[in-house]
């Protein structure tokens, strides 16, 4: 029996590409409240992971940070947490084979805004992490739903 890996490989980039995952959201009043971008509580700093690829519209990955799940993401969302000050944090995302990390020295009283973005990968697409400028971070944001934490699948 002969494989065509022509015909594998674009039905596997039409499944990366197409279709929505969807994961459960935070209302309205909520996000937009996260959306004013204020200034975290006293001795936190605002951590803002979203996700606006258009790449992996399928896809949902886990995301945690130090450790603790933050929540599945899927397209077009974000999530909106505070972390101790002063101090490292690792953010991580679940990948093809292993979870892809990124670590980010936050200082008290400031918003940090993280990206995850889908990579093609050897059999699935994969996820990664990049900081982004607040800037840009909120411009990005602002276009995104807010996703309800707490629910990873690992």
């Amino acid at each position: 029996m002969k494989i065509n890996h022509k015909l594998i490989v674009l039905t596997f980039s039409a499944l990366v590409l197409t279709g929505c995952a969807s994961v459960n959201m935070a209302g309205k009043e909520e996000a937009d409240k996260a959306k004013q971008f204020a200034a975290p509580n006293t001795g936190n700093s605002g951590l803002y992971v979203y996700r606006n690829s258009f790449v992996g519209k399928a896809l949902k990955k886990d995301l945690w940070v130090d450790g603790k799940c933050l929540g599945e993401s899927a397209s077009d969302v974000f999530f909106y947490t505070q972390v101790e000050g002063g101090k490292k944090h690792k953010i991580e995302t679940e990948s093809e084979f292993s979870p892809n990390s990124l670590e980010v020295f936050m200082e008290a009283g400031k918003n940090y805004f993280i990206r995850q973005f889908i990579k093609m990968g050897a059999f699935v697409g994969g996820a990664d992490l990049e900081q982004v400028p607040e800037e840009q971070g909120k411009a990005d944001v602002a276009k995104l739903g807010l996703a309800q934490p707490g629910t990873c699948s690992k």
